[in-house]
């Protein structure tokens, strides 16, 4: 009697971990049991001739339901992020828990899972963000969220929540003993606020100063000290948001020199620069680090070409463009009062299909940038694959559809979307999350509540291949 399954996938182009494959998928159980010439039937049955079958997108770095800095929560509940990573073809992300002043980290990830738990509609996990390191019980919180399966770290080196290298230092130390990856937002902050200081006081509040009172040599020297302190402790770190030629070659260089870096870069740097700042508008599209060059752009997609940077993430930080979000401080408010961030969770992936299979014809790269390196280097061990046993996580896309993207037409909480008017071709068109179809026809299926959270295994026992 021939097996039942109960979803088959049919005479797609499938993408699995080292070559491509054209013939079918078969899911039970919520796993992938069978792909090639699947000849049980299935209860339910998709047809993908002409399809790409691909990996969902693994986004390892989102900010939901998140306070800021500032005092302003973002405009994404679990809910509303969640749907729109659906929309772009997304089905796992990492985002923050991240800590408030005087807070302990158990009571931080304690709120966090439980809004998490009421909204997320794909699975996810926590990044602990650190920014005060003298609350009660720190070392012992820090060590049981760890070993409960929250495997990283988050510090900055600028704003208000920045930690000082003796604070970075520790925690790395902890990290490495605990089995933990830590993740820095690394500019110089003595620079940035030397410089931020020098446009304030002539005047130069606009948008488009943005960029300038954030200069490149802020990231460059911070990613050159992460390294070097990565280096000095053999301690695992991952760079976020890379923006600048200089520091993906900082990055580089570590990386041959065996320092267990990783860095990641986001569609923002790969395909905008400092430019969109200078509308009347231009808050839309301020964020930090600021968007940079052509040249940059050039090293940048260069770098990922290299293995230099392993990641493309969204750093999806959503603030409308109202006295909620960008406009707190007022219509009128300078770059030093607006909020930092734009949505990018359901824009990443069809950003990069477009870039790397419909014009450069390299699908197995853009798997791999969106979704097998992510999960590989964040101890994801059943996400980012279509292979027998992982998560039957799925993005069936239409390599033929074009979109052009209109001012509001994204499915987050943001109001706006930063990338009007572009066209991409190649569209997420089903999209199935542990054998479960989320996305059918344009038709949003998910419910609130049933993402689940992803405990991840000690740091030093996986095996990188990014």
């Amino acid at each position: 009697m021939a097996e039942v399954h109960d979803l088959v996938i049919r005479d797609g182009r499938i993408v699995t971990p080292g070559r491509l494959v054209t013939g079918d998928l078969a899911i039970r159980d919520g796993k992938i049991i069978d792909i090639g010439k699947v000849s049980g039937k299935g209860r339910r049955e998709i047809s993908a001739a002409g399809k790409w079958v691909m990996p969902g997108g693994v986004d390892p770095h989102a900010h939901i339901e998140q306070l800021s800095g500032m005092g302003l929560m973002n405009a994404d509940t679990f809910e509303t992020a969640t749907r729109s990573a659906v929309m772009g073809g997304t089905t796992s992300v990492i985002c923050f828990a991240a800590q408030q002043k005087g807070e302990r980290l158990v009571d931080t990830v304690n709120a966090y899972a439980q809004r998490a738990l009421r909204g997320a509609m794909i699975d996810y996990g926590f990044h602990i963000t650190i920014s005060d390191t003298s609350v009660p019980s720190f070392e012992v919180d820090m060590q049981r969220l760890i070993s409960e399966g929250h495997r990283s770290l988050k510090v900055f080196t600028t704003y208000n929540i920045r930690l000082d290298d003796g604070q970075i230092l520790s925690v790395m130390t902890a990290a490495r003993e605990h089995g933990a990856l830590v993740c820095v937002h690394a500019e110089n902050d003595a620079i940035i606020s030397r410089s931020r200081e020098e446009l304030i006081k002539s005047g130069k509040i606009l948008p488009r100063d943005h960029a300038l009172s954030r200069p490149r040599m802020a990231e460059i020297e911070a990613v050159e000290r992460m390294c070097r302190f990565a280096e000095y402790l053999n301690q695992p770190v991952m760079l976020f948001h890379i923006s600048t030629k200089e520091a993906a070659e900082v990055v580089g260089a570590a990386r041959k020199r065996g320092v267990p870096v990783w860095a990641e870069t986001c569609p923002h740097y790969l395909f905008m620069t400092a430019d969109v700042l200078d509308r009347s508008d231009g808050a839309k599209w301020m964020c930090s680090p600021p968007q940079r060059e052509p040249a940059d752009q050039a090293a940048l997609f260069g770098a990922l070409g290299k293995g230099d940077l392993q990641i493309v993430s969204s750093d999806h930080a959503p603030y409308r463009y109202d006295e909620t979000g960008k406009l707190a401080a007022g219509p009128g408010a300078g770059f030093h009062q607006i909020a930092n961030g734009l949505p990018g969770l359901e824009t990443r992936l069809p950003l990069m299909f477009d870039e790397m299979v419909s014009k450069k014809k390299d699908p197995m790269a853009f798997v791999r940038l969106t979704s097998s390196a992510p999960a590989d280097i964040y101890g994801l061990t059943c996400k980012g694959a279509l292979q027998t046993g992982k998560d039957a996580d799925i993005a069936i896309w239409d390599p033929e559809r074009s979109v052009t993207y209109g001012p509001d037409d994204l499915h987050d909480n943001v109001g706006y979307n930063p990338w009007e008017g572009r066209t991409v071709k190649g569209w997420p068109e089903t999209v199935i999350l542990r054998g479960n179809i989320l996305l059918e026809g344009g038709q949003f299926l998910g419910k609130p509540g049933q993402g689940r959270w992803l405990a991840r295994a000690r740091y030093d026992q996986l095996k990188r291949g990014a």
